[in-house]
């Protein structure tokens, strides 16, 4: 079975920043697109960023110039470095991928969620 599985999360002050990892585990063949949503409570799961394997990267205009994602093929592992955080950034943060199980079918895999919560 294939799993993602997010670490990182946490308390900060307005300012601060925090690293996500998010590493992909089990059986895989073949990985596309890694990504980072997130959703506050009583709103929507919205994309924050994404990177393709060529490591061509898309970001949600709310947090262009404050986070980057990137991402180790080798460890199957992609990091979202939040910087310069704001309330309104508190959100369960997940992870996705675009991936292929040695004996399956192209997927969307979740992972858990990581709580980030921005303190004024």
């Amino acid at each position: 079975q294939v799993h993602l599985v997010e670490s990182g999360g946490g308390l900060v002050q307005a300012g601060g920043s925090l690293r996500l990892s998010c590493a992909a585990s089990g059986s895989i063949s073949s990985i596309n697109f890694m990504g980072w949503y997130r959703q506050a409570p009583g709103n929507q799961r919205n994309l924050v960023a994404s990177i393709t394997s060529g490591g061509s990267t898309n970001y949600a205009d709310s947090v262009k110039g404050r986070f980057t994602i990137s991402r180790d093929n080798a460890k199957i592992t992609a990091y979202l470095q939040m910087n310069s955080l704001k309330p309104e950034d508190t959100a369960v943060y997940y992870c996705t991928a675009n991936l292929r199980p040695r004996y399956g079918a192209w997927s969307d895999y979740w992972g858990q969620g990581t709580q980030v919560t921005v303190s004024s």
